[in-house]
């Protein structure tokens, strides 16, 4: 493995070993994890865990899961299950490539899947393979969100995020396999233009699309120096582990 280093999450309540160089995961996974509604003793996939901090978010927050991940690469399928035991966290970590599941998991049906995949669909990858493998969409998001809904009980629910420049292909993927789909635009700052999107859609639902209210990352209208200025929403989620809710009341 690479040079590594410990990164704190969650105000410190995580301790996450990641790559010094490379890719390390960050705001993304965490505010992924507070938008899965998982509930104790539910069951959840995460597909491409990375070093695992989506997943032990969700298990911090949400004591009781049934949490399993799968991961590609060898590197960080061991650090995802190092970590998970440094934070006293259960997770059945699988390395395998998502388009070739092993029996184990292909027999099995989740309440939840979550994902963060890789962004880049064109370009020149990075000369680091943890991070090319990472941030380059080396399998495409068709696959990543076609394994998401075959490993979905009916009903369940799958929650992403990704660029909002991708959202027309997310929602074409899902559609006529899920519904409810719930989006939430991401803001660096407000008068921005979203960057990101979570979107999250249940199983066989015939409901229909709701846009929600922007998420906005930071209090003040631009970047002015090294000191943090999260917004109170953002701190709830990043620092103290909040939650995001994005199903609509039954």
């Amino acid at each position: 493995m690479t040079e590594t280093r410990i990164d704190a999450f969650l105000g410190g309540a995580l301790q996450i070993e990641q790559p010094l160089r490379g890719y390390r995961a960050g705001a993304d996974a965490v505010m992924l994890a507070a938008a899965c509604a998982a509930r104790p003793g539910e069951s959840v996939l995460e597909l491409g865990c990375g070093a695992g901090v989506a997943a032990l978010c969700l298990a911090s927050r949400v004591p009781g899961v049934d949490l399993w991940a799968v991961e590609r690469d060898a590197r960080f399928a061991s650090l995802a299950r190092d970590n998970a035991a440094r934070n006293g966290a259960r997770l059945s970590v699988v390395q395998a490539d998502l388009a070739d599941l092993p029996p184990a998991l292909r027999g099995r049906n989740f309440d939840h899947v979550m994902l963060n995949p890789p962004f880049f669909a064109a370009g020149t990858p990075s000369p680091d393979s943890l991070r090319a493998h990472a941030r380059h969409e080396e399998t495409p998001l068709t696959i990543w969100l076609d394994c998401a809904l075959r490993r979905l009980r009916p009903g369940g629910h799958v929650t992403l995020i990704h660029l909002a420049s991708r959202l027309d292909k997310i929602l074409t993927l899902l559609a006529g396999r899920a519904g409810a789909v719930a989006i939430l635009p991401i803001a660096a700052r407000r008068g921005r233009a979203a960057g990101r999107v979570i979107v999250q859609a249940r199983k066989g639902s015939a409901a229909g699309l709701r846009l929600l209210y922007p998420f906005i990352m930071h209090q003040a209208p631009r970047h002015a120096g090294d000191a943090e200025d999260l917004t109170a929403e953002a701190q709830a989620v990043l620092r103290h582990n909040g939650a995001i809710s994005l199903i609509q009341p039954e």
